[in-house]
């Protein structure tokens, strides 16, 4: 069975050797946006490919940013793990768990995306732009992890470890000042202390391939919807309804329990 030259190109394993050239040139300006200058600008240039665009573009020599947000999802973890371990070494189990999800969760890596305007350099179909995604915050988070995949390739752990230092984990102490607890949680509390009912969760819609799967789930209380939450998962998307609820109420916007069913 022949190789075509475009899918040869597009195995990432390819990318760990320098090209003589890439087909656009945006490194220099994401280097200094990261404050890093990579040995491989092509790793650095693949993190921001998202697979819609190659759907446009069926020529273009690199993969989608999949493989090095895997990866950099898995280091992430590493890095918080251990910097938290040895941070807090007070702190029980359960809290030290809630203390990097608070951390790692999506909206926390999409604001630092944001700050970091890394959804500018973005490469996104025109349906996926139209639509927003250069700030869509699962795009964003995904980009923030496909990068420190393409810098723990291209500079290793150390490397690695000075950016999510740098990036990330300067806003430790301010998640756990606000509380190591999850959304869910610090909800149900709430919830039971001042309607004397527990929220549940139902589905509201599911969609996308097995890749790239979301969920919209709804909080109530009793029967009444109070609030809605997307994710990549159940408990993501649950979380995410949640913590629009503790918005609310931390707004002053009126909450209530409806009826019974």
């Amino acid at each position: 069975m022949k190789t075509s030259k475009n899918k040869a190109l597009r195995n990432p394993v390819s990318l760990e050797t320098p090209r003589n050239k890439a087909p656009r040139d945006p490194e220099k300006k994401i280097e200094k946006i990261i404050g890093i200058k990579f040995r491989n600008p092509d790793l650095l240039e693949n993190a921001f490919v998202h697979r819609s665009y190659l759907n446009e573009n069926s020529d273009f020599p690199f993969p989608s940013n999949e493989r090095l947000e895997f990866l950099g999802d898995a280091v992430l973890e590493q890095i918080v793990s251990d910097f938290i371990y040895h941070s807090f070494p007070s702190l029980p189990e359960g809290d030290l768990t809630a203390l990097r999800a608070a951390l790692v969760k999506t909206e926390s890596l999409a604001d630092e995306a944001r700050r970091l305007k890394l959804g500018n350099e973005l490469l996104l179909s025109k349906g996926e732009e139209l639509g927003g995604g250069r700030d869509n915050p699962y795009l964003l988070a995904n980009t923030f992890e496909a990068v420190i995949g393409a810098l723990y390739l291209d500079q290793g752990l150390d490397k690695t470890k000075e950016f999510i230092d740098r990036e990330l984990l300067y806003k430790t102490e301010e998640s756990l000042r606000a509380g190591v607890k999850d959304p869910k949680s610090r909800f149900q509390e709430i919830s039971q202390a001042r309607f004397g009912t527990t929220p549940n969760y139902r589905v509201q819609n599911e969609w996308g391939p097995a890749h790239d799967h979301r969920f919209l789930i709804a909080v109530y209380l009793k029967n009444k919807k109070v609030s809605e939450g997307e994710g990549k998962s159940k408990k993501e998307a649950e979380e995410n309804a949640a913590r629009k609820a503790l918005d609310s109420l931390d707004s002053g916007r009126e909450i209530k329990p409806g009826s019974e069913e």
